[in-house]
């Protein structure tokens, strides 16, 4: 996050949205206790009957940064990154993740009908069930409850920009990675080490370092 829907300005805490009518393991049951996930059951649903199934290779784009935003999409399989270019020196970077189970997007984007301000790019062979901005839109606006969830959403993505905002500012980049780890353990098997590195900020030499010296009591303290 992507959310999970990924904005280049959330931290990825694992956080994921559960979709009720799941049976087999996803990778936010894998990552994470049911506890801080929201319910997006019945949108899982709406995109499975109303979406289009996309496989993406490689290296292609959901959605290329200063492009109009126009997808949200479920993971079937696979993983995405959402990259922006540093202002001054061009250089891509790593703000987000979105992986199997979840929800892919530049959600903010698409609703206020902006162009994307990141390029969303499959890390591998994937395969979605996408839908359009508009048909999200439709989604909404079916009842009291399908408006309250998009508040919800709103409210999740404005929580993950003050925790992204805060570590970013009083935490170095040993606790940036710690802090990962803490929410999503797991993610080290599934994301390559030079996408993490870029995600926290530091070169791969340095996240392999830090790596080397943390410890299992630093992760899980007693």
């Amino acid at each position: 996050m992507i959310w999970p829907f990924g904005q280049n300005v959330l931290f990825l805490q694992c956080h994921r949205f559960t979709f009720a009518s799941e049976t087999q393991d996803t990778m936010e049951e894998k990552y994470q206790s049911t506890e801080h996930c929201m319910d997006l059951g019945r949108l899982h649903d709406f995109i499975r009957q109303h979406g289009e199934a996309v496989d993406y290779q490689r290296g292609e784009r959901l959605e290329t940064e200063g492009e109009p935003a126009r997808w949200c999409a479920f993971v079937e399989r696979g993983q995405f990154k959402y990259v922006m270019r540093g202002i001054s020196d061009g250089r891509e970077h790593n703000t987000w993740f979105s992986l199997e189970g979840e929800l892919v997007g530049a959600y903010p984007d698409m609703m206020e009908g902006r162009p994307s301000q990141a390029t969303i790019q499959a890390m591998k062979v994937s395969r979605v069930v996408r839908i359009s901005g508009e048909q999200l839109l439709q989604f909404f606006r079916q009842n009291t409850e399908t408006m309250e969830l998009r508040s919800l959403i709103a409210e999740h993505i404005l929580r993950q920009f003050q925790i992204r905002s805060s570590l970013l500012l009083i935490a170095d980049s040993h606790e940036r990675y710690l802090a990962l780890l803490r929410r999503c353990p797991g993610i080290v098997h599934d994301v390559p080490l030079k996408e993490l590195a870029s995600f926290i900020g530091v070169t791969r030499q340095m996240l392999s370092k830090i790596r080397k010296e943390i410890t299992f009591e630093q992760i899980y303290p007693p």
